[in-house]
């Protein structure tokens, strides 16, 4: 049996409380994420292979453990090759080269702007370099998700570059059913939101979203980071995130008041609601991925490289958010989209997917095990938490849940400190009887006390 180690938050199988997922942030900031390492999780998962997720840890220290316990490891990336994401980068890439098991990359990209001008990336160029040539030591080519970073690649050099997209939207292998419900949106319609910070904030998205919140009555925001997570769900506002009103996550924000705000911390009830929802919009790729994946038609409205390649790649109905107005209607991007394209095109660009497993020695559910049957089966038989709302109520029940939780955690807290101190306590002993047998004469032994005492004594002092 191939175990493959998989770069993820957790296992699609993880069923945790809302509040253990935001503390451990398995979403690793974004739950965007989840959606393309479940689906990579699935399609790796055959009779012959097993797959476990790494908790998205970079131990550099575990390399070797790795190499005996797993035959390949597999890293589905999104939009890595960015100069906030390069200390991470080369953690990663130092972790790779002290592998000597295959590394396969799935769907790795660049992010720049939508003239997909790269000179923003030049200083990390040499991360960049390192992290691919680690890589194609390990393996024969890079999956990368679309044109621009093919082309980033291919101008420093590497030729074994492949586009691949992105695993997520292969979750349902060569299958992707989307089509139109209703001839047009009307104010009845259920209608999906979603968006970055940046596009709200810089972008000028939350324009668009105050006219659909007051033209759409059942219009619903679909949140994604960590901070828009916490603010539902603690009214957390303590970060430059959690403070900008625009956002329908915040607490003061009308969308939020009303209940109609959603982060969800597991893919399968994200992409169950929005199988009711009748159209979805907005800048997060993931986001209108999850609509794709449950049927129900969207339009991205692309604010950089990352989101405009995948939708150039899949042909998603795209458009750049700097050239929609700021009264823009959804109803006139429903109208337009057009999604034959996508569904048509779909089957050819999973083979040129499942091809790239092939060439990297990993096979795939669809074609070498059930399609994923037994991986559908084993999910619908767990209980996940249903999406993250806003915090509004007061009643007691709601109140019990959270502050259970937090008395848990103190309980926890309170154990661990009991051992540090325990520790501390062994360590001073130990100190002491090896300062005493090193100076075994009385008056030696109380000058040493003297010289290295106090900075004994300070290094030993826990930490505030």
């Amino acid at each position: 049996m191939k175990r493959i180690l998989l770069r993820s938050g957790k296992s699609p199988f993880d069923v945790l409380p809302v509040e253990e997922a935001l503390h451990r942030d398995v979403i690793a900031t974004n739950s965007g994420n989840l959606i393309f390492s479940d689906a990579a999780h699935k399609i790796l998962t055959t009779p012959r292979a097993e797959v476990f997720s790494n908790g998205m840890k970079t131990d550099v220290g575990a390399a070797s453990r790795i190499n005996d316990e797993y035959d390949a490891f597999v890293v589905p990336l999104a939009n890595a090759f960015r100069p906030s994401f390069e200390p991470a980068l080369q953690r990663l890439t130092r972790l790779i080269g002290k592998l000597k098991i295959p590394v396969v990359v799935l769907g790795v990209g660049a992010q720049t702007g939508v003239t997909y001008d790269p000179a923003r990336l030049k200083a990390m160029e040499p991360s960049v370099r390192a992290f691919c040539a680690a890589v194609l030591e390990r393996s024969p080519s890079i999956g990368v998700r679309g044109e621009f970073t093919e082309k980033y690649l291919n101008d420093m050099g590497f030729r074994d570059v492949e586009v691949i997209g992105c695993p997520s939207m292969f979750l349902h292998g060569d299958r992707l059913p989307v089509e139109k419900r209703a001839s047009a949106l009307t104010a009845d319609s259920r209608v999906a939101v979603n968006g970055s910070h940046t596009a709200v904030r810089g972008g000028g998205l939350h324009r668009i979203i105050t006219r659909a919140h007051e033209r759409y009555p059942n219009l619903l925001y679909v949140g994604q980071n960590l901070t828009d997570a916490k603010q539902l769900h603690w009214r957390d506002v303590d970060s430059p995130a959690g403070r900008i009103t625009e956002m329908p996550t915040h607490p003061d924000h009308p969308m939020y008041r009303e209940d109609k705000v959603r982060v969800y911390v597991d893919p399968v009830t994200w992409i169950d609601d929005l199988r009711g929802f009748d159209y979805s919009f907005g800048s997060r790729i993931h986001g209108n991925i999850a609509a794709l994946l449950a049927g129900t038609p969207a339009t991205v409205l692309a604010f950089d490289s990352r989101t405009l390649e995948l939708c150039r790649y899949f042909e998603i109905p795209h458009r750049l958010l700097s050239e929609v107005p700021a009264d823009l209607d959804p109803a006139d991007l429903y109208e337009e989209a057009d999604f034959g394209p996508l569904t048509r095109n779909h089957k050819e660009r999973f083979e040129r997917f499942t091809a790239f497993l092939d060439k990297n020695g990993l096979e795939n559910t669809f074609t070498h095990g059930d399609g994923g049957e037994a991986f559908e089966k084993k999910l619908r038989s767990l209980a996940f938490p249903a999406g993250v709302r806003p915090w509004t109520d007061v009643d007691l029940d709601s109140l019990a849940g959270r502050f259970g939780w937090l008395q848990q955690r103190i309980t926890e807290l309170d154990t661990q400190n009991t051992q540090l101190k325990r520790e501390l306590t062994r360590s001073k002993a130990a100190a002491k009887a090896a300062a005493k047998a090193a100076f075994p004469a009385p008056s030696i032994y109380r000058r040493a006390r003297r010289v290295v005492g106090g900075p004994l004594k300070r290094a030993l002092k826990p930490q505030k």
